[in-house]
């Protein structure tokens, strides 16, 4: 093996896609798209651009939805990849990025009612996680916020879930995955850590005739 001394212009090894609604001021809804997340425990951490919709919305309201949407649903994202809640655009967008408004419907995706927070949920992603942001920073240079969100609720398609559990099925979900700007879904399941408490479908099926 062969390594090169390289200097990539971002650092995307492959990340899920995440699609953060937020309320706006004017009580319409933000719908984003980012790949910067990690989760520990029942918290989420989050990293979005300062000067972005979504940041405003959270410094001033810190309920959020962060909703997974599977790989078949890369276009989707793409559509609103480009589009901003920001008006005026901030500058260092104005190139590339556009106003929209709607961003639920420039994506072609439907808003659902929430149970524990105002933010909307995406019904066509397979796995939505209400929040609040119980913490808000800048990271070390100033340009992001990066947001611990406590989750609340956790609300999956039921075809992802091992029946009669609360364990999401790793064989039946796959992520949509954000590959140094590139969109991935899984591959076959390779092996499972020893960690893992997730039954199998059909041990679960068993369980459940007993």
């Amino acid at each position: 093996m062969t390594h090169l001394t390289i200097e990539p212009s971002i650092l995307y090894v492959g990340t899920p896609v995440a699609l953060l609604s937020t309320v706006n001021d004017d009580e319409t809804f933000n719908l984003a798209p980012m790949s910067s997340a990690w989760s520990l425990g029942d918290v989420v951490v989050l990293g979005v651009g300062a000067s972005g919709q979504t940041a405003g919305n959270l410094r001033q309201r810190p309920e959020l939805v962060i909703n997974f949407p599977s790989p078949d649903q890369w276009q989707a994202v793409e559509r609103i990849a480009g589009l901003t809640g920001r008006n005026p655009v901030p500058e260092h967008k104005r190139a590339r990025f556009r106003f929209e408004r709607e961003k639920f419907a420039a994506a072609g995706l439907t808003p659902v009612d929430s149970e524990l927070v105002g933010p909307p949920r995406v019904a066509e992603c397979p796995l939505q996680f209400e929040a609040t942001a119980a913490d808000v920073q800048f990271d070390a240079d100033g340009n992001f916020l990066i947001i611990q969100a406590k989750v609340l609720r956790v609300h999956a398609d039921h075809r992802i879930v091992v029946p009669g559990t609360s364990y999401v099925d790793p064989g039946a979900w796959s992520p949509l995955i954000y590959n140094f700007r590139h969109y991935f879904g899984l591959g076959g399941e390779l092996g499972e850590s020893f960690r893992t408490e997730t039954p199998r479908a059909a041990e679960a099926d068993r369980l459940l005739r007993r």
